[in-house]
């Protein structure tokens, strides 16, 4: 009935609007139409969509399922055809990658490369924006820009989270560097491609690999600038929401118990009667007041952290993290009569060992078991795998010997272990043990370390594949997770989890409005009012040819609009009779400056929910943004690509 309906309100629009012939695209003299029935329908659902982005109710997602229920309506589209972003290679392609990225989280990939970017940004959000900025920048030149995105947004949610920064002031500058990344190399993104194939269709030679770096490497240059002050325009209140704000750190424990001075590195060195022991063995508790909470072991690629166990045998070159509770310890003799070398206890450490080693504040609650007994009598450390590191009682640390001290009602007890051992506490119903306080840092918890060496190879491939082409990108992807999945890397109900169904759903949305304006003539009206700008200036052509590009960008993927656009600029190139390379390279610069929407590229669309954002943040961020972009652009292009007529193959 409401198909009817639509139906009919087309046909009235066209007998008000287009009286004489029924055929919307023929006028009365018999030329071409430049507006018709089914174009303002659909023009009128964009524009809906687009003020319903602005104010954001509903939400984006849900406004993309309206657009394709709306559309096949209108008879303009088929259902099928509304619903056949579903089986886009694309969409397909974007949930592996982010599969991919859960794979690179699980094994602390991300959180290290995330560290790096830390380190070497210390506090300084500035230095952090540059950084980031250039690094997804460098990656992406060689690899989708929205496989970029969706591995590269855990490592910036976990670097904002660290850092108290708002994650939307950082998520807008890797969406722009992975758009960025489009102009740096032939083969970053599809548009390149798609402008570079018909100019040999066209008998002319191509771009080479890298001819867009010298546009590409400028404008990151001026985009980077750029987001130094445009950062400041964004809302920055999320982490003031954020309930975990509350949640103490390693770093307020490592004072309120005094750690520092009681805790320390010792290094196996050659000779040590501790090699080839069992910790068990050792009985380092009872002899030398001593608890290891964790083991630092070299492999070949990197050092793992292990949790001690009874049965863990030490080997050469074993760092031990131990914590004693005997503040009258001589730790320098001890290292001199069994070859151990201690080293620097940074203050940094346990949050750099956060990923596999955690804390955790425990209360002893009314008929414990644990009431009247010293650590070593309840055998605390067999019975929970924990280490006891710390004890409160009145709110006042515990300075004498702990292993001495009776457990009684309302101590507040520090523990030190896996994370494993810490949740299974806290998950059990213990009646003799509360958790009271998880730290923050159990949000940098990896659940399988071990198998980084794995997921680092697997991106190698996974990447490799898709820069030499040997297969489609969205097999390589597949293969990718597959791979992760058999090395154990990642497990079902997590990749099911990783994917971000809000973004996929937008963008499949919003894929019927391309289909629905090339039918009515859209695009054809938008490229024959261009195509009159013939007799211009070369220079004015460059404006009018990026600022066409970019508008389609808005409402089309960046792909289609290239394929609509190249041949026209090949066309105009033609007409003026000078060389097609500044109008080609100006389509492709324009096509991959899709900055100003949320929906102009899927690159755009994967930020939204981690960064908050609204349809008009886009709109003020990225609308300078382009402009800046075009007129860099109509500089550099002519003076690298001249206009002077050259000659087919």
């Amino acid at each position: 009935m409401f198909e009817k309906r639509m139906l009919n309100c087309k046909k009235a629009i066209d007998a008000i609007a287009f009286p004489g012939p029924r055929n919307p695209f023929v006028s009365n003299k018999g030329g071409p139409r430049v507006m018709n029935s089914d174009l303002l329908i659909v023009l009128g659902l964009l524009c809906a969509t687009i003020v319903m982005f602005t104010v954001n109710r509903p939400p984006m997602d849900a406004v993309a399922l309206l657009m394709m229920i709306l559309l096949p309506m209108t008879g303009i589209i088929t259902v099928p055809e509304a619903l056949a972003g579903l089986a886009d290679a694309n969409i397909v392609l974007i949930a592996a990658l982010f599969v991919i990225g859960e794979g690179l989280v699980r094994t602390g990939v991300a959180q290290q490369l995330g560290n790096v970017l830390v380190r070497r940004a210390g506090k300084s959000e500035t230095r952090l924006i540059l950084l980031l900025m250039g690094i997804v920048a460098g990656v992406g030149a060689f690899m989708s820009s929205t496989g970029v995105v969706a591995i590269f947004i855990p490592v910036v949610v976990r670097i904002a989270f660290n850092l108290s920064i708002a994650p939307g002031r950082l998520m807008m500058p890797l969406s722009i560097a992975a758009l960025i990344s489009g102009m740096m190399t032939l083969v970053a993104t599809a548009p390149n491609l798609v402008v570079n194939a018909e100019l040999t269709r066209h008998g002319f030679e191509g771009f080479g690999f890298f001819a867009f770096t010298p546009f590409g490497v400028p404008i990151l240059l001026i985009a980077i600038l750029y987001m130094f002050v445009a950062r400041h325009w964004l809302c920055s209140k999320e982490t003031l929401a954020n309930p975990a704000a509350s949640r103490p750190r390693f770093s307020t424990w490592i004072k309120e118990y005094q750690l520092k001075q009681r805790g320390f590195r010792l290094a196996l060195q050659s000779g040590s009667p501790w090699i080839g022991r069992t910790i068990a063995e050792l009985n380092l508790r009872s002899r030398c007041s001593l608890h290891i909470v964790s083991i630092e072991r070299r492999r070949h690629f990197s050092t793992s952290i292990l949790s001690p166990q009874a049965d863990t045998v030490l080997e050469a070159q074993d760092v031990l993290f131990v914590s004693t509770n005997n503040p009258k310890i001589d730790i320098n003799a001890l290292c001199r009569e069994n070859h151990l070398l201690e080293l620097p206890f940074p203050d940094a450490y346990l949050s750099d060992i956060s990923h596999s080693i955690g804390m955790a504040e425990l209360i002893i609650p009314p008929n414990s078991k644990l009431i009247g007994k010293t650590v070593l009598e309840s055998g605390f450390r067999t019975e929970y795998d924990l280490a006891v590191i710390g004890l409160k009682r009145n709110q006042q640390a515990w300075a004498d010997l702990i292993r001495e001290a009776k457990f009684a009602v309302g101590d507040v007890v520090l523990v030190g272990g896996s994370w494993h051992a810490i949740r299974k506490v806290h998950q059990s119903d213990h009646r003799d043990l509360i958790v009271m306080n998880m730290p923050l840092e159990l949000e940098n918890a990896v659940p399988v370390h071990a198998k980084a060496p794995f997921a680092l190879g697997i991106l190698a491939l996974v990447v490799g594949l898709m820069v030499w082409g040997v297969i489609p990108n969205v097999q390589a992807a597949l293969i990718g997770c597959l791979m992760l999945g058999l090395c154990k890397c990642i497990d079902m109900s997590s990749a099911y989890r990783s994917i971000h169904w809000q973004s996929l759903i937008l963008i499949v949305g919003m894929l019927p409005f391309s289909l629905a304006l090339e039918r009515t003539g859209g695009i054809e009206l938008a490229a024959g009012i261009l195509g009159r700008l013939g007799d211009l200036d070369p220079r004015i052509m460059l404006v009018a040819l990026f600022s066409v590009t970019a508008l389609l960008g808005l409402f089309i993927s960046n792909t289609a609009t290239a394929v609509l656009m190249t041949p026209l600029a090949l066309a105009v190139a033609g007409e003026m009779n000078v060389s097609p390379y500044p109008f080609c390279m100006t389509v492709a610069l324009a096509a991959s400056a899709a900055f100003m929407t949320p929906v102009s590229s899927p690159v755009n669309t994967l930020v939204v929910g981690p960064g908050r954002y609204s349809f008009f943040d886009f709109v003020r961020i990225g609308v300078p943004l382009a402009l800046l972009v075009m007129l860099v652009t109509v500089a550099l292009v002519p003076l690298m690509l001249p206009f002077t007529p050259v000659n087919m193959e």
